[in-house]
């Protein structure tokens, strides 16, 4: 009684969560198309209220989910609704949304460039110009720790300094946006431009952006170009 009366406090219909949960689903699937995870690896979540989420479950695989598996959380990564096991990731996922009240959505990926230069334990460079205006800059490398501790969230708190994605060391990428959209935008950008930068450390290596270009072009980008893309200024 008292997870039903806090989900209705929080303005939470039944029509809202289940509009949530197929979003989730239907996420994991296009994950799935875009091979930037396979069977039940990564996990997605997105923010139905102020501490109050909606996550994928542990150990089930995307393409046969349905809405009613994923699990609803609150800040503490207890289950308010569900019958299932949410992500063992859910503490990585509400250090985020603590720590950037901007996001909406979160997804994280097993994506093989992005893996690969996790697993080196490098960082994504600044050498093309979409990664600095979407994510906005080079994106870090995030100290290892194993997966589902608070260690890990900590970290990657840590080394998101201020960017919409980050790597997590010997694992894969976290990407945040202001809707599952748009997080799906970043992780498909933090993957391509880790594509290009492997490939440019095997032909020589590549010039990274500087600093103040790439603030230039991140905050042009948020003030301007992703407003025309959804049509609110011309």
């Amino acid at each position: 009684m008292e997870k039903a009366v806090l989900l209705n406090d929080k303005g939470l219909t039944p029509e809202t969560i289940l509009s949530a949960r197929e979003a989730v689903v239907n996420m994991g699937k296009e994950l799935i198309e875009r091979k930037l995870v396979a069977g039940s690896w990564g996990n997605i979540s997105v923010k139905l209220a102020d501490g109050v989420y909606a996550v994928t479950p542990s150990g089930r695989g995307y393409a046969n989910q349905k809405p009613e598996d994923i699990v609803i959380i609150n800040a503490a990564c207890e289950t308010l609704d569900g019958v299932l096991t949410p992500s063992s990731e859910s503490k990585l996922h509400t250090a985020i949304y603590n720590a950037c009240p901007e996001a909406k959505a979160i997804i994280h990926t097993h994506s093989i460039y992005a893996s690969a230069l996790a697993a080196m334990r490098k960082p994504v460079p600044a050498i093309i110009e979409d990664i600095v205006q979407i994510i906005g800059g080079r994106v870090n490398c995030a100290e290892y720790a194993l997966p589902g501790t608070q260690e890990l969230a900590d970290n990657a708190v840590k080394a998101m300094n201020g960017r919409k994605g980050l790597l997590l060391a010997n694992h894969g990428a976290v990407c945040w946006g202001k809707s599952l959209d748009d997080a799906l935008i970043v992780a498909e950008i933090l993957e391509k431009a880790a594509q290009i930068a492997i490939i440019c450390q095997s032909c020589g290596g590549a010039v990274e952006l500087s600093n103040e270009d790439a603030e230039i072009m991140h905050n042009f980008y948020e003030e301007h170009y992703s407003k025309r893309q959804l049509g609110v200024e011309k």
